[in-house]
C-alpha cells in the first residue's frame, strides 16, 4: 500500500494519454493467460510501427532495456508517488535515450541491455516524447504495451485507474456459461460428482439444477469495449447465495509473486483443452492472490445441506461501472456423494509444508507456497541404457507451479566434462533448465510437473549457418541444437561491433554505418564468435569491404 506522503504526491499528478490519438485497446489489465496474468493494457497502434509515445506524467527515465521479459524494446519512467510506468515493445528510443542505451551496450558488449539511470539523467514532463511504438520482443503484432507498478513492491496496477478519461466504455460484459466444480467425496451437482458447465442462454435461468453437499462455481465471461475487437478480462465479480456475498474479485492490483496463481484461479486444466477460461469463484487454499476473496468460511464454496431453493446470483462489471447480472436456482436435493479415490500418502505434496520427492536416481524439492492445493504425484522413469540419467516426469498432463522447485538427477555415467552437463526439460519443445554438477548428481530448476526431465550434456560448438554483407550492412544466422545460444559477438579488425538481435527472425544484423568503424573502403577482417549456454564456442572470419 502507498503511504500517506506517496498518496498526497501522487494525487497532485496529473496523467495524459501515452498516445495523441483516441485511445483504442487490444488488450486490458488482469486477462488470464497460461502462467500470468496481462500486466497492462495493449494501446492499437494502426497496425503500423512508429507511432510517437508519449510519458503519461512527470517524472525521470529509471530504467531502459533491451530484449529483456519479451518486452523487446522498454522505458521505464517513475513517478512521484511511488508510480512507475512501463512503455514496451518499442521501435525505437529517443536520439539521446538511444545513445545512453548505445553507450551501455558497447561498454558491456552485449545487445541484451538494462540500463538504470538516475533522477537527473533523463528528467521528462507529462506529455513528453520518449520513443516510437514498434512490434518488437514477444509482440505479435504492432501496439503499445503499457504498464503501472507500484515502485517499492513491484505490483502491478490497472492503468485504467489512472488513464480512465481517455478511454470510451459503455458497453456491459457479457457471461457466457458457469461451471460446477462438486468437490471430490463431498458433492454432487446434478446427480454427478464430475464438473460440469452450463450456458447462460439468458440472464435468468429458468431450468432449475440439484445439489448436495459441497459445490464450487466458476464463471466463463468476457468484457468489451466500443471501438475494440479485443476479448477483455473482468474487472470485478461477486457471486451471492440467497443474497449473501460468498465471492468476490476486483483485479486492480496484482503482486509480482502471485502472477502465476492465474493457473490457481483461472481453471487451468480445462483451458489447456479448450482455450476457455473459467474463472473459479472459489478459493484453493494455497492461492493468496489479494484481488479475491470468500465471504463464507468454506472459501467460497457453497454447502448445499437443505433441502430447498437456493437462488444464485453472479454479477460482471468493468472499471467503468457497465455491469450484468446473471442468476439461477439449485435445488438441494439429498442424495448420496461418491466417494473420493484414496489418495496416496507417498506420492501427495501438501501445499503448506516443504515436499521432498525422492526416489532412485532422482530428487524434487518443492518449498511450502509453490502449489494451490495439495497434490497426488503420478511419477513416471523411463531408463534407456545410453542415456545419461533416467528420465522422470512427475504428474500425467500440465501442471504448472507457483515458482521454482529444484529438482536433481543421478548420473548413470562418467562424462569427459561435467561443465557440460544440464537438464533438459521435454514438453513440446525442449528446453534448458540449467543445471550445476556435483557428487554425481545434477540439479536445476523446474516449474512444470508435467514435463519429463533428464540430464543431457553439450560439447558441441553453436552453428553459425549464414553469413550476408552488402554495403556495410552485416547479417548472421546463428543457432545452438542443444543447450542454445547464449551470445554472439562481432569484431571488425579487432575492434566490437555490436550485432542486434532480431528475435522474429532469429537473426543478427549489424550496420557498420552504426559503430565506431570509419569507413576507408578497403578490406576489413571480420570475426564473429558465438556462444552456447555450456560455454562451447564458433567462430566465423570473413573480409568485408567497408
Amino acid at each position: 500500500m502507498l503511504n500517506l506522503l506517496s498518496a498526497l504526491l501522487l494525487s497532485a499528478l496529473t496523467f495524459g494519454s501515452p498516445v495523441n490519438y483516441p485511445i483504442s485497446l487490444a488488450g486490458n489489465f488482469g486477462e488470464p493467460r497460461p502462467n500470468h496474468f496481462h500486466g497492462g493494457i495493449d494501446v492499437r497502434t494502426g497496425m503500423v510501427e512508429g507511432k510517437p509515445v508519449f510519458s503519461v506524467a512527470e517524472g525521470y527515465v529509471s530504467r531502459v532495456t533491451v530484449g529483456l521479459d519479451g518486452f523487446g524494446n522498454a522505458v521505464y519512467v517513475r513517478h512521484p508517488g511511488g508510480i512507475t510506468t512501463v512503455y514496451c515493445h518499442l521501435k525505437k528510443f529517443t536520439p539521446q535515450l538511444a545513445a545512453i542505451v548505445r553507450k551501455w551496450q558497447y561498454q558491456h558488449q552485449t545487445w541484451f541491455a538494462d540500463v538504470k539511470l538516475r533522477p537527473t539523467d533523463y528528467p521528462v514532463a507529462r506529455g513528453q516524447l520518449i520513443a516510437l511504438s514498434g512490434n518488437t520482443g514477444a509482440s505479435k503484432a504492432p501496439h503499445l504495451h503499457l504498464e503501472f507498478h507500484e515502485t517499492k513492491t513491484w505490483s502491478m496496477l490497472d492503468p485504467l485507474d489512472y488513464l480512465k478519461d481517455f478511454v470510451t466504455d459503455t458497453t456491459k460484459p457479457i457471461a457466457h456459461s458457469f461451471m460446477a466444480y462438486p468437490q471430490k467425496g463431498e458433492g454432487v451437482f446434478c446427480g454427478s460428482g464430475r464438473k460440469q458447465s452450463y450456458g447462460f442462454t439468458s440472464p435468468i435461468l429458468t431450468r432449475k439444477f440439484t445439489a448436495w453437499g459441497k459445490v464450487g462455481f466458476g464463471i466463463w465471461a468476457n468484457d468489451y469495449m466500443e471501438g475494440s475487437f479485443g476479448i477483455l478480462g473482468v474487472r470485478r465479480t461477486s457471486l451471492t447465495v440467497d443474497g449473501e456475498t460468498v465471492f468476490e474479485s476486483d483485479v486492480d492490483s496484482i503482486p509480482d509473486k502471485c502472477n502465476r496463481m492465474v493457473n490457481s484461479w483461472g481453471d487451468y486444466e480445462h483451458y489447456c483443452r479448450t482455450h476457455v477460461w473459467y474463472m473459479k469463484s472459489f478459493i484453493e487454499p494455497g492461492n493468496t492472490l489479494p484481488i479475491i476473496t470468500a465471504g463464507n468460511t468454506n472459501r467460497g464454496i457453497v454447502d448445499f445441506n437443505e433441502e430447498r431453493d437456493y437462488h444464485l446470483v453472479y454479477k460482471i462489471t468493468d472499471i467503468y461501472g457497465n455491469s450484468r447480472e446473471y442468476s439461477f436456482t439449485v435445488q438441494g436435493k439429498r442424495q448420496d456423494i461418491p466417494a473420493a479415490p484414496p489418495a496416496s500418502l507417498m506420492n501427495t505434496l501438501r501445499y503448506d509444508r516443504l515436499n521432498v520427492f525422492q526416489r532412485p536416481g532422482v530428487s524434487l524439492k518443492i518449498v511450502p507456497s509453490l502449489l494451490p492445493d495439495n497434490v497426488a504425484l503420478s511419477p513416471k522413469v523411463w531408463s534407456d541404457g545410453e542415456a545419461l540419467s533416467d528420465e522422470w516426469s512427475f504428474y500425467g498432463q500440465s501442471y504448472p507451479l507457483f515458482g521454482w522447485a529444484q529438482i536433481s538427477l543421478r548420473l548413470k555415467r562418467v562424462v569427459k566434462d561435467p561443465a557440460k552437463l544440464y537438464i533438459v526439460s521435454h514438453y513440446g519443445v525442449d528446453r534448458y533448465m540449467g543445471g550445476t554438477y556435483k557428487d554425481g548428481w545434477v540439479s536445476g530448476r523446474i516449474r512444470e510437473l508435467g514435463a519429463r526431465y533428464e540430464i543431457a550434456y553439450d560439447d558441441e560448438p553453436p552453428v553459425i549457418a549464414a553469413f550476408n554483407a552488402s554495403n556495410g550492412r552485416l547479417r548472421v544466422y546463428a543457432y545452438d541444437k542443444k543447450s542454445g545460444l547464449g551470445s554472439l559477438k562481432g569484431y571488425v579488425d579487432g575492434r566490437f561491433v555490436l550485432f542486434e538481435y532480431n528475435e522474429k527472425a532469429n537473426t543478427y544484423s549489424c550496420d557498420l554505418r552504426e559503430t565506431p568503424i570509419k569507413r576507408n573502403g578497403g578490406h576489413r577482417q571480420l570475426r564473429i564468435v558465438a556462444t552456447d549456454r555450456r560455454g562451447n564456442k564458433a567462430e566465423f572470419s570473413s573480409q568485408v569491404e567497408y
